[in-house]
C-alpha cells in the first residue's frame, strides 16, 4: 500500500483484531464499524485499497463489509477489482460475504456484467460457480436493495443445475428460494420443467419455500 497513512489504519486494525480474545461477529464488527468512521471522508478508491489488505491479512468478510458500507466504494468497483477481491476465497463462508456485500451489489449497480457472472458460473472454481448463484440473492433481497429479477436467476441457475458439488447444489437451492417472494409462478414453473435435472435437495427445498414459506416446515427460519 503506497500511502502510509492507509497502511497504518488497516495495520491499527489488524492488531485490534489480533488482540481480540474472542474473535466472534460482534467484536469483529465493531472494529469495521471503527473503521468505517475513520474512512468516511476518504476517497473510494482510497478505500478499496484498505478493503483489498484488509481481505489479503485480516478476516475477509471485514474487508467486504467496510467496501459494502461506504458511501461510494460500491460505485467505485470495477470488474477487476470485483475479480481480486474475490481471488482466494475458499469457503463457503467467505464466498458468502463476498457474494452478498461485494459481487452482488456490484452486480446489481452494473459495475459488474451479466456476461461476468455467466463466466463465474462456468468456472471450474467451485467457489466461483457458488459466487455466480450467492450474487443473484442480491437481485431478490428487498433489504439490500433488490427488486426481484427472474431472467437474471435463472439464467445463472439454468448454468448450475446439472452441477453436484454440494456447495453449487445448496447455492442452486438458496438461489429460487431467494426468487420465490418476487415471483412463485416463474419459480413453480421452472421446479417443474427441471425435476429430473435439479438434485433431489433443490427441489425439496424450493418445493417447501413454494408449499409452505420455508425451506425445512417445522423450523422458524425459511
Amino acid at each position: 500500500m503506497a500511502d502510509p497513512a492507509c497502511h497504518q489504519l488497516v495495520r491499527e486494525a489488524l492488531d485490534t483484531i489480533a488482540r481480540l480474545r474472542i474473535r466472534k461477529t460482534p467484536a469483529l464488527r465493531e472494529v469495521r464499524r471503527t473503521l468505517s468512521r475513520r474512512v468516511k471522508s476518504l476517497p473510494p478508491d482510497t478505500v478499496l485499497t484498505i478493503a483489498a489488505e484488509l481481505v489479503a491479512n485480516g478476516p475477509r468478510w471485514v474487508g467486504y463489509e467496510l467496501i459494502n458500507q461506504h458511501p461510494g466504494a460500491l460505485r467505485a468497483l470495477s470488474l477487476k477489482s470485483v475479480r481480486a477481491l474475490g481471488a482466494g476465497n475458499a469457503s463457503w463462508q467467505d464466498v458468502d460475504a463476498f457474494g452478498v456485500l461485494v459481487a452482488g451489489p456490484a452486480w446489481m449497480l452494473g459495475r459488474v456484467t451479466d456476461a461476468a457472472v455467466l463466466r463465474w458460473a462456468a468456472s471450474p472454481d467451485l467457489w466461483w460457480r457458488r459466487t455466480a448463484l450467492v450474487a443473484t440473492t442480491v437481485l431478490n433481497s428487498r433489504s439490500r436493495g433488490g427488486r426481484g429479477d427472474v431472467q437474471r436467476t435463472l439464467a445463472v441457475v439454468d448454468r448450475l443445475k446439472h452441477d453436484r458439488e454440494d456447495m453449487v447444489v445448496k447455492a442452486v437451492s438458496w438461489a429460487l428460494r431467494s426468487l420465490v417472494v418476487w415471483d412463485r409462478t416463474a419459480v413453480d414453473r421452472y421446479l417443474a420443467a427441471n425435476a429430473a435435472i435439479l438434485h433431489a435437495r433443490v427441489r425439496r427445498e424450493v418445493g417447501n419455500k413454494l408449499r409452505t414459506g420455508r425451506k425445512n416446515p417445522g423450523r422458524v427460519t425459511g
